[in-house]
């Protein structure tokens, strides 16, 4: 079993090997309950989107992480997938700019991706 950094850098990779935009990495552990980490980030098309999600279910169920929920899937600007301790955000940029996910939880710490990123 993967611990929820595991999980969290997994997923970050996952997504950026299908070129989602502008990945983010929240550790909310000290300021929500609802998990220990978020993972943003934007896709171009309601195509891409449906791809990043499927990618990273496929990825996570293949390391035995099962998601617990998923929403938005059909309605094509944004996908919520639940892994309990790691919950995955992916936007179409303006569902990502009117949510502001990085304004409503400016107090998660940022952690840097840098190193987990194929373009490194």
């Amino acid at each position: 079993m993967m611990t929820p950094k595991e999980i969290a850098e997994q997923i970050v990779k996952t997504l950026d090997g299908k070129m989602a935009h502008d990945l983010k990495l929240l550790r909310t552990t000290d300021v929500t309950v609802l998990a220990d980490y978020f993972v943003i980030c934007t896709a171009t098309s309601t195509t891409q989107i449906k791809t990043l999600a499927d990618e990273v279910e496929a990825v996570m169920e293949s390391k035995g992480e099962t998601k617990l929920h998923r929403e938005g899937y059909r309605s094509g600007g944004w996908v919520l997938i639940d892994f309990g301790c790691v919950v995955v955000h992916i936007f179409m940029e303006e569902a990502r700019q009117f949510y502001n996910l990085e304004r409503l939880w400016a107090d998660a710490e940022e952690i840097d991706i840098a190193p987990l990123l194929e373009q490194n």
